[in-house]
Parts: structure tokens; sequence; C-alpha cells
């Protein structure tokens, strides 16, 4: 049996590395071994950071929908039940977006709000 050489995906996968190290400042784009390093930190971070933007998105809606709510004399706990209560089922995006795009339509929302705790206690 022919003996095989390592040379091809080797090549292939320094390729790779490389092309992914493009911009990288001094060593890190032109050494294998610290572009790997670094291309491969630079994965990492993208991977937990992709979750940690879901994260990041709902925190600022959260605060949106707060600051908005506060407006109309609601804190944003009693605002989120009052709505469950009232039967308004809105996700935070939507509910953030209306707040900062339409305050008029936000304010009926608050007033459902506020009807669906007063007919709850």
């Amino acid at each position: 049996m022919a003996r095989t050489k390592g040379s091809v995906p080797r090549n292939q996968r320094k390729k790779k590395i490389f092309k992914a190290a493009k911009g990288y400042f001094g060593g890190r784009k032109n050494l294998y071994r610290t572009a790997k390093d670094a291309v491969e930190k630079g994965w990492e971070h993208a991977y937990r950071d992709r979750k940690k933007k879901k994260r990041n998105f709902r925190s600022l809606w959260i605060t949106r929908i707060n600051a908005a709510a506060r407006q109309n004399d609601l804190s944003y706990s009693r605002f989120m039940n009052g709505l469950s209560l009232a039967g308004v089922e809105m996700d935070r995006k939507a509910l953030a977006d209306i707040a900062v795009h339409s305050p008029e339509a936000f304010a009926a929302l608050a007033d459902q709000a506020k009807e669906g705790l007063k007919k709850a206690s």
C-alpha cells in the first residue's frame, strides 16, 4: 500500500485559519500557532456571545417597557401582571417597540393592564 502524506490537508487547515485571522495584528495574522490560538479564542467568544445577545436584548426590552409603564403610573411587574390578567398576550419585543414608537398605543395597553388589575382585586 502506498504511503500517504498529510501535506494537502495540513495546508488546507492552515489556509482556513489564516483566512479567519485576516485583519489581526502582528503575529496573530501570519504565525500559524498564534493565529490558531487567536482564531479559536475568537470562535469561543462568538459562540458565547450569540447566547448572551439574546439575554441583552431581553434586558433592553424590559428596561424600555419599565420606563414607559412608569410614565403611566405602573411598575413593570404590575404592568405585565395586569396585561396577563386582562388576557393580552404580547411578547416583550413587541411591547418595547410599541413603547418606543407609539406612546399612545402603549398608554391604551397600560389602561387595559390597570383594568385587569382592578378586576383581579
